[in-house]
């Protein structure tokens, strides 16, 4: 039998102004995402569909998730070669095609740099990135592609 887990999230609106979803206009998008023993997150729509873009918006947190399980997939990658990892960091972009009232994420690419101790072959880095994204949970869970457009910095010998 293969693992099975779980994850519990509770999401609360917090946009009603009074007469509720009477109208389209008339209502906010604000709510927030808790789960057990961790700080709230403050979200909304997307600005575009009346949300507030002070708070994180269902689409950036997807592609927030999809680059931090790259991330976390990566690093043990790494140790699996036995390169040491000294820096990480992603900006991570995502297209999304709206279709009338509804919409679809076409594909989503990560422009992670990655910090080396030692030299690196690039095609081994480009593997690397391939094995993660075939870990990743996330990546594995979507149906757009998830590219990988790595840079490789390796730090100076002292």
């Amino acid at each position: 039998m293969k693992p099975e887990h779980h994850y519990s999230v509770d999401v609360a609106w917090l946009g009603n102004r009074g007469s509720g979803t009477s109208h389209y206009r008339e209502y906010g998008r604000q709510n927030v995402i808790a789960a057990a023993g961790k700080p709230v997150i403050e979200a909304s729509a997307d600005r575009t569909f009346h949300g507030d873009a002070d708070r994180w918006n269902p689409e950036e947190l997807l592609v927030a998730a999809l680059s931090e399980c790259h991330m976390l997939s990566f690093l043990h990658v790494a140790v699996i070669h036995g390169v040491v990892v000294t820096a990480y960091a992603d900006a991570a972009e995502g297209v999304m095609l709206q279709e009338g009232d509804g919409g679809r994420f076409t594909s989503v690419t990560l422009h992670p740099r990655v910090t080396v101790a030692g030299p690196l072959e690039e095609e081994l880095f480009e593997r690397m990135h391939r094995e993660a994204g075939e870990k990743c949970f996330i990546a594995n869970s979507v149906n757009f592609p998830v590219r990988h457009e790595g840079v490789l910095v390796v730090e100076p010998a002292i």
